[in-house]
């Protein structure tokens, strides 16, 4: 089992920027690869940053410049650092732990982007 918690969303305008954190817990070696997801109403689900143990990361083309996923081993916290926000970014953010069994999703967090 893994348990996920995300926080650090919030409202911010157009340019700012946010950071958020994803804590993780539980059966945290059977963990492959984490990432964030992000889900705005009336679209699919989809990746936005991926990173493994190692460190190697990959990106969706409409954020990559702009995010950067990281993630520390002693914390178990996992972040996505979003800078130059655009209005198109707001959705629910839900961090996301791979294992060889299942994926696991924490709650969401709501990132809303609006002057």
């Amino acid at each position: 089992q893994v348990q996920l918690v995300e926080s650090g969303g919030g409202l911010v305008q157009p340019g700012g920027s946010l950071r958020l954190s994803c804590d993780f817990s539980g059966d945290i070696f059977s963990i492959n690869v984490m990432g964030w997801y992000r889900q705005a109403p009336g679209k699919q689900r989809e990746l936005v940053a991926g990173i493994i143990s190692g460190g190697s990361t990959n990106y969706a083309d409409f954020v990559k410049g702009r995010f950067t996923i990281s993630r520390d081993n002693v914390k178990n916290t996992v972040y996505l650092q979003m800078n130059s926000l655009k209005p198109e970014d707001t959705a629910v953010y839900y961090c996301n732990a791979d294992t060889d069994e299942q994926y696991y999703w924490g709650q969401g967090t709501q990132v809303t982007v609006s002057s």
